[in-house]
This record gives C-alpha cells, structure tokens and sequence, in this order.
C-alpha cells in the first residue's frame, strides 16, 4: 500500500471515529433534555408523550394529599388558568408548600396525571422559575380579558 493510501485510510477512519463520538454525546444530550411545559399547555396537548419534561406554577391551595406510607403525595399545579394533577412518591423539599411555586419533573401517563421523578420548590420568598413566573402572569393576563367592563366596574364600586 502506497503511503497516499495509508493516509487517506487514516484519515477516513479518524473521520468515521469522529462521527460515532457526535452520534454517541448527541444522543446522550438529547435524552437528558427535560422540556419546560405550562400546566396551561399540558391541558391543551402539547405535552411530550413518553419524555421526560419540566412542569411548574403554584402548589393549589388544599390539593396536597398524603397517603399512609408517608412517601407517596398527590398534589395539584396550577398556573391559575389550568390545573394538573400530580403524584410523586419520594421526600418533598422542606419549602414545599401551598400556594407557593414549584417545578416538577417527570412524565404525564395515561390518565392526565403527571408522574413526577423529582419535584423542586423555590428557594426563598421571592423565588419562582422564570417560566412558572411568565406562566402564572399570561393566566392571570387572559383571566382578567374575559372580565366585562361591567363587571369590573361593578366590583369598584363595591369596594
């Protein structure tokens, strides 16, 4: 074999071992991806079927509920506009609460509920993850359009 040839097999072979190295990292990469989704966006549908993915909003107020095992919750998340049940079996965060923000990761089955894998609280009073934050104001933005003049005024005047 002429040295030409040598090195071109070298060449194409560094190349072909290059490749599967991107193949291998972006694949990893990928499956590691956990997509941010609104509650509001769930309920539509636009929710990833059998991936992994990101849910948060505010813990509603009176939906946490503890089984006997002391490990597994049902809770619901809301982003004022639309809520999602959620059922994690693990150990809660210590400022994990009612009414307050939360981000969920995990997976939606079957029946509408989110299964959750890990489940994050926020870190100080004034904490929420950005994405819950914009969530949580767009709801609140599209609940007070379908408010009528009317009855806005009329809830003024009554204060």
């Amino acid at each position: 074999m002429k040295s030409r040839h040598k090195k071109l097999a070298l060449i194409g072979g560094a190349l072909a071992i290059i490749g599967i190295i991107a193949a291998l990292v972006l694949n990893a990469l990928n499956s590691n991806i956990a997509l941010y989704i609104t509650p509001t966006e769930v309920a539509a549908g636009k929710a990833p079927q059998g991936k992994l993915f990101r849910i948060g909003g505010l813990v509603k107020e009176g939906s946490i509920q503890r089984q006997a095992d002391g490990v597994t919750i049902a809770f619901v998340i809301t982003d004022t506009a639309k809520d999602i049940p959620v059922a994690y079996k693990g150990i809660l965060p210590d400022l994990f609460k009612e009414g307050k923000g939360a981000v969920a990761q995990g997976k939606l089955n079957e029946t509408g509920t989110f299964v959750a894998t890990e489940v994050l609280a926020k870190h100080d009073e004034n904490y929420m993850p950005p994405e819950a934050a914009k969530a949580v104001d767009d709801a609140q933005k599209a609940a007070n359009k379908h408010v009528s003049p009317s009855s806005a005024e009329a809830a003024k005047a009554g204060n």
